[in-house]
This record gives structure tokens, C-alpha cells and sequence, in this order.
């Protein structure tokens, strides 16, 4: 029980340095919501940030899942840190270069005004530099230097978020011949949005400058190369997770649905983020913990453990959200113009459990080194997210996005299990499982859609109750046990 009690523990600490960053972000949703003129200007913001998200995948290339992969099989720890941190520099150098030189020609395809491309190629390079940083201070457990950091950036971009869209305004106005009116343009408030987060990628990258300062930089081509053989994989995966998870806001904007619309969606999907912080933070700790006990002749066992009490948490959570989200909206979403979107929660809480669940099952390809297992299978679900976009986008609009997302996320979780099953089985307990997640769901359907439950907090307070009480009545040897042990 201590290997679970110490992986609890890793999980929280970067649970905390990720999850409270993402908590504090949560607040650029209504401000950006309130500061922005209207729905079309958070859909334009929308879109433009899931381009960037194409971005961070293709300079990143899959480095940094090679990274913690070399750097705990090779006993040269520095040559491993070195050769990739050298890798990501001059890639993200080029690709600077190259982009800002045809950035005209990027803003008319599609369609944004040049000075919000520049800003994005700026804050995209930044972050390519981060991410060796970021996780060599995840392999060398240093989770607390990690957290201030990652909280400091989110801060700083809020603060500066706040200053451009709310006090510079009134400062320009109330002193137009003082300083600070030299920096206010009217009606430029997407720029600020996209000046602010570049600063703060900026000064990221400035704390983290040591790591390149401080390296041997020494460039290991046959180290190199293996990293590249094993990362390449993960650079499908991520593209086809993030056309799952962001391709949706582009698509929709192709297929001509109102920059209103989009913003809305957008705004509502944030919701569904509670689930994404918990996957995050616990993909975050687990993943080095995959690794370092993979040689572990209980390995398979402790995998399957891990998998049920996450469907434990992950249900709770999804069913907490959902009850809830009448209160949760109007504290993440304060504009009711906004709301005709809402119907999209469940789906995106689900779709991320379910990409969560996926997350535990995915262990096998990783740990035999078959990595391109993971890209077949992400490109399983690319394809089911683009085919049921192009189907049910003219027909439902952004639910039609909805949709696809959860159903793209469900057939990666079957594939991946399937698949795994033969190639490193893990004795999953399905029938616990199975019901865990049923009765999050069927709970959820009754909160959500039932009207007379969904109005009534006390009802769904009591099937909160029921859910506890049912995971406590399977559950109950297995907690005696633990708080038995000193």
C-alpha cells in the first residue's frame, strides 16, 4: 500500500502545480466573456488558440515522452538532457524564422489579422523552450520548483490579462496625454489577450534560461536518433489528440458556424475542464511512475489498481460536475447570452473521463516501446472526429463537435484495451469497473436531464450520497486496510 500512498502523494504535489494554474486561468473565462464585445470576438480567440495548439504538438515533436523514457533507461542522465534540449532549440529557432518570414501569408489563409499571428508565433516558440526544462524538473523530482513556476505564469499572464482589459482602458481615458495612453489602442482587446499571454511565455522562459546556460552542449546524433525512432509516434498521437480535443473550434469555422456560436460553445466547454484538470494532473504523475516501476514483478497488478481507484475519482468528479453545473455556470460563464450552449457539458466531461481511462490503458505500448501502437490508435480516433464533424456539424452545429469528441474518445479507450489485453495483459477489474462508471453515468442522465431532479439540489446532493455510500460498500476492505497501515 506504501507504493500507492507515495503515488497519491507525487500526484498531488503536480496535481497542486497544475490543477491551480488551470483554477486560476478559469478566471480569464468570464473576463474574457465580460471584456470582449461579444460572442464573435471569443470565437476568433478560440480559433486562433487551436491553432496554436498544432503548433506546441509539432515542436515538440514527441521529445518530451522520449525524454522520460531515455532518461530512465541511460545511465548518462546528462547526455539524455543535452541532446534533446539542443534538439527542441534549433528546431524551434527554425521554425521561428521560417513562419515569421511568410506571416502575411499565414494571415490570409486564415483569415486573422497579421499582428495576432505574430504574437501566436512568438508565444508558440516560447513554450517549445520550456518543455526540456519543464520535464527534466519533473524527472528530477523537483515538483515544488515546478509548481511556482507554472503558477507564477499563469499569474502573471491573469494580471496582465486585467490590466490591459480592464484598468488600461479607464487609465488611457481618464489621462490621455500621460504614458500609459501611448500603450491603449481602441477595439484591440484579441491583441491584448494574445500580448498578455506572450509575456507571460516570456518570462517563463527567462526563469528557465539556466537550463541552457548551465548544459553540457553536447549533441549525441546516435542518441539522437533512437530518441527521434521512439518520439516520431507520439508526434501522430498528439496531432490526432489534438484534432480530437481542438480541431473542433477550426472545423467549425471552416464549415461557416457564426463566430458567435463558436464562442459560446468555447465558453460553455470550459466547464467540462474540471475533468481535464483531474486527467492532467494525474497524467502528470503517472507517467513517471509507469516507467520507474515497469521492472516490478507486480507491475501488471499494481496498473490495474491504479486504473479502478482513477474510475473511482474520475466518476465522482463527472457526477459532481454535472449535478452542478447550473451553480458552476454562472460563476465560469456569467453572460446567460452564452448559456444555449450548455448542453455540451456532459458530453465533454465524459469524453475527457473517457480519455482519461485511456490514459491507464495505454500503459502496455509504452512500456514495450510500441509506441506507434498509440499512433495507430489516436489516429483511430482523429478519424472518427473528423467523420462525424463533416456529418453532424451541418446538421447539430458545435453539439455535432460534442458528439464526435466523446464517441472519438470511447474507441480509442476499446481499441487500446483490446489491443493491449494481447500484447501486455493487465488484470483489469472490469465488473467493478464497469459499474463505478455506469452509475456515474446513469446518475448524471437523471441530474442533468430531468428537470425536476436537475432543479431540486437536494435530490441530486442525495444521489451524490447514494454514489459515495455504493463505493464504499465495494470498496470497504481495501480502505480498512490502508488506514490500518501506519
Amino acid at each position: 500500500m506504501s507504493l500507492y500512498k507515495n503515488l497519491f502523494k507525487q500526484t498531488l504535489i503536480y496535481g497542486v502545480a497544475t490543477v491551480l494554474p488551470r483554477i486560476i486561468s478559469f478566471l480569464l473565462n468570464p473576463l474574457y466573456i465580460y471584456y470582449l464585445e461579444d460572442k464573435s470576438q471569443m470565437g476568433i480567440v478560440s480559433v486562433l488558440f487551436s491553432y496554436l495548439v498544432f503548433c506546441n504538438v509539432f515542436l515538440s515533436y514527441g521529445m518530451e515522452t522520449a525524454f522520460f523514457r531515455f532518461f530512465n533507461k541511460e545511465t548518462d542522465k546528462n547526455k539524455v538532457i543535452s541532446t534533446s534540449t539542443i534538439s527542441l532549440f534549433w528546431s524551434t529557432l527554425g521554425f521561428l524564422a521560417l513562419a515569421l518570414l511568410f506571416r502575411n501569408t499565414l494571415a490570409n489563409a486564415t483569415g486573422f489579422a497579421v499582428e495576432y499571428i505574430t504574437y501566436a508565433l512568438w508565444i508558440v516558440a516560447f513554450d517549445a523552450l520550456a518543455i526540456i526544462p519543464f520535464s527534466k524538473l519533473r524527472a528530477e523530482r523537483k515538483p515544488m520548483q515546478y509548481a511556482v513556476i507554472k503558477i507564477g505564469n499563469v499569474s502573471l499572464q491573469i494580471l496582465l490579462s486585467v490590466f490591459f482589459l480592464a484598468f488600461l482602458p479607464q487609465w488611457a481615458k481618464s489621462d490621455p496625454s500621460g504614458f500609459l495612453a501611448t500603450l491603449y489602442y481602441p477595439n484591440f482587446q484579441i491583441g491584448y489577450i494574445f500580448i498578455a499571454n506572450l509575456m507571460a511565455s516570456l518570462a517563463t522562459f527567462l526563469v528557465l534560461i539556466p537550463n541552457y546556460t548551465q548544459i553540457r552542449w553536447h549533441f549525441d546524433f546516435a542518441l539522437w536518433k533512437q530518441m527521434m525512432r521512439y518520439g516520431y509516434p507520439i508526434l501522430f498521437a498528439g496531432v490526432a489528440f489534438a484534432i480530437n480535443e481542438h480541431f473542433d473550434k477550426i472545423l467549425l469555422d471552416w464549415f461557416h458556424v457564426p463566430l458567435a456560436d463558436i464562442g459560446a460553445y468555447s465558453a460553455c466547454y470550459k466547464i467540462g475542464m474540471f475533468m481535464v484538470l483531474f486527467r492532467t494532473a494525474y497524467s502528470l504523475g503517472i507517467e513517471p511512475f509507469f516507467f520507474s516501476h515497469a521492472g516490478n514483478e507486480n507491475a501488471p497488478q499494481t496498473y490495474a489498481t491504479i486504473t479502478k481507484y482513477f474510475v473511482i475519482f474520475g466518476s465522482f468528479i463527472s457526477l459532481a460536475v454535472i449535478a452542478f453545473i447550473d451553480l458552476l455556470k454562472q460563476l465560469l460563464v456569467p453572460n446567460a447570452a452564452y448559456w444555449d450552449a450548455i448542453k455540451v457539458v456532459p458530453l465533454i466531461v465524459f469524453a475527457n473521463f473517457f480519455l482519461g481511462i485511456y490514459t491507464n490503458l495505454s500503459v502496455w505500448y509504452k512500456l514495450i516501446d510500441k509506441t506507434l501502437f498509440g499512433a495507430y490508435i489516436s489516429l483511430v480516433g482523429a478519424l472518427v472526429t473528423l467523420a462525424l464533424n463533416y456529418l453532424l456539424i451541418p446538421k447539430y452545429s458545435y453539439y455535432g463537435s460534442a458528439l464526435a469528441t466523446i464517441a472519438a474518445y470511447g474507441s480509442m479507450m476499446i481499441i487500446s484495451y483490446q489491443w493491449g489485453k494481447k500484447k501486455y495483459p493487465i488484470p483489469y477489474d472490469f465488473n467493478r469497473i464497469f459499474s463505478y462508471l455506469g452509475l456515474s453515468i446513469g446518475f448524471s442522465v437523471l441530474a442533468f436531464y430531468v428537470d425536476y431532479i436537475r432543479d431540486n439540489y437536494p435530490l441530486k446532493v442525495l444521489l451524490l450520497l447514494v454514489f459515495l455510500f455504493f463505493i464504499y460498500r465495494s470498496e470497504k476492505e481495501t480502505l480498512l486496510r490502508i488506514l490500518r497501515r501506519k
